[in-house]
C-alpha cells in the first residue's frame, strides 16, 4: 500500500497527474487504469482520474497482484543489441506491434520476447510483460525491455526523470529554414480527431524536442531529434508543427507525407544507467534498409 498526503503546492491538479509526478515508476496511463479499476482511494473513496486534489487529501494506491502472462510465445527473429539477467536492448523492426491488443493478439513483439526470455517483468500487466517504453508499429529502432520488476521500476524512473537519452532519425518533407533548433510546445489529445495528438492551445503536457538537420536533398531532409520528454507522437507532432512532416506519416503528413509504405522514423540511439551496476550504457540501432535507401545523398 502506498499512502500519500497532498501538499499545498500540489493542490488543484488532476489526481492522475498528481500521482504521475509523485510516483515516477508508474506511467500516467498505468495510473489511470489503476484508478478506474478501483486500486486508488481519495480520502477513502473511489475517485476518477480527472478529480482535482486538495491540500491535505489522502491518496492511497494498492498495487494489484501481478497478472499471469497470457500471450503465447512465438518464434520471431529479434536483433538483440545487448542482454543480461536484468534487461535486453533490441533493434525493433518496423511493422511489428509492441504488445497484444484489439486486432493484434499474435505476431507482436511481446510474443517474440516470450519465446526468447524465460522471465519478463510483470508491472505492465498480462498483455505488456517487460515493456518499459513503446515505439509505434511503423517506427524502428532501439528499445529496452525489463526482465524483472526491480529493473522495470528503475528504468521507468530514469524515463520519468528524463535522464535517459533518446535520439531519433527522421526523414521529413522539405528543406528546413533553420538547421537546428528546439521545439518546446505542449501536446494534448486533438479536440476533434481523438486518434491524433496536437499542439496544445490551452492545457497540455509539456514536450520538448531538440532537432538538427544532418543532410538535405532536393525536397527531403534527414533530421536528428533528441527527446527531452516522452509524449505520444511527440516527434511527429512537433515536426508537423514546423511544417515538415515525417515522410510516410499518413496520420499527420497528408499529401506531403509522400508515397512511403511506413513513417520514416527510427529510434537511433539510446543511453541509460544500468539499474544494477549503475554503469552508463549507450546503444546505436542499425538503420533499416528502407530508411537508408530513402535518405538524401
Amino acid at each position: 500500500m502506498i499512502k500519500l498526503t497532498v501538499e499545498k503546492e500540489q493542490a488543484r491538479q488532476r489526481l492522475d497527474r498528481f500521482l504521475a509526478l509523485a510516483l515516477p515508476a508508474f506511467s500516467r496511463a498505468r495510473l489511470q487504469t489503476l484508478i478506474r479499476e478501483g486500486f486508488v482511494r481519495l480520502n477513502g473513496k473511489p475517485p476518477r482520474p480527472r478529480d482535482l486534489v486538495r491540500a491535505g487529501d489522502i491518496v492511497e494506491l494498492r498495487e494489484p497482484a501481478i497478472e499471469k502472462i497470457e500471450a503465447q510465445p512465438e518464434q520471431i527473429s529479434l536483433e538483440i543489441l545487448f542482454e543480461d539477467d536484468d534487461l535486453l536492448v533490441l533493434n525493433k523492426p518496423a511493422g511489428i506491434v509492441m504488445h497484444p491488443g484489439a486486432g493484434h493478439q499474435q505476431h507482436t513483439l511481446v510474443n517474440a520476447l516470450l519465446a526468447h526470455c524465460q522471465n519478463l517483468s510483470g508491472i505492465g500487466g498480462k498483455e505488456r510483460p517487460g515493456i518499459v517504453h513503446r515505439l509505434d508499429k511503423e517506427t524502428s529502432g532501439a528499445l529496452v525491455v525489463a526482465k524483472n520488476d526491480a529493473t522495470h521500476r528503475a528504468l521507468s524512473s530514469q524515463f520519468a526523470a528524463r535522464t535517459m537519452t533518446k535520439i531519433y532519425l527522421a526523414l521529413v518533407a522539405g528543406i528546413l529554414r533553420k538547421t537546428s533548433g528546439v521545439i518546446d510546445k505542449a501536446i494534448a489529445r486533438h479536440p476533434v480527431h481523438r486518434q491524433r495528438m496536437s499542439i496544445a492551445q490551452r492545457q497540455g503536457r509539456s514536450a520538448k524536442t531538440e532537432y538538427r538537420v544532418l543532410r538535405s536533398g532536393s525536397d527531403i531532409s534527414l533530421v536528428e531529434c533528441t527527446l527531452h520528454s516522452g509524449r505520444t507522437h511527440q516527434i511527429r507532432v512537433h515536426l508537423h508543427h514546423l511544417g515538415h512532416p515525417v515522410l510516410g506519416d499518413k496520420l499527420y503528413g497528408g499529401k506531403r507525407a509522400g508515397d512511403f509504405p511506413r513513417q520514416m522514423l527510427h529510434a537511433w540511439k539510446l543511453a541509460f544507467h544500468h539499474p544494477r551496476s549503475g554503469a552508463e550504457m549507450t546503444f546505436e540501432a542499425r538503420v533499416p534498409s528502407d530508411f537508408a535507401a530513402a535518405m538524401p545523398t
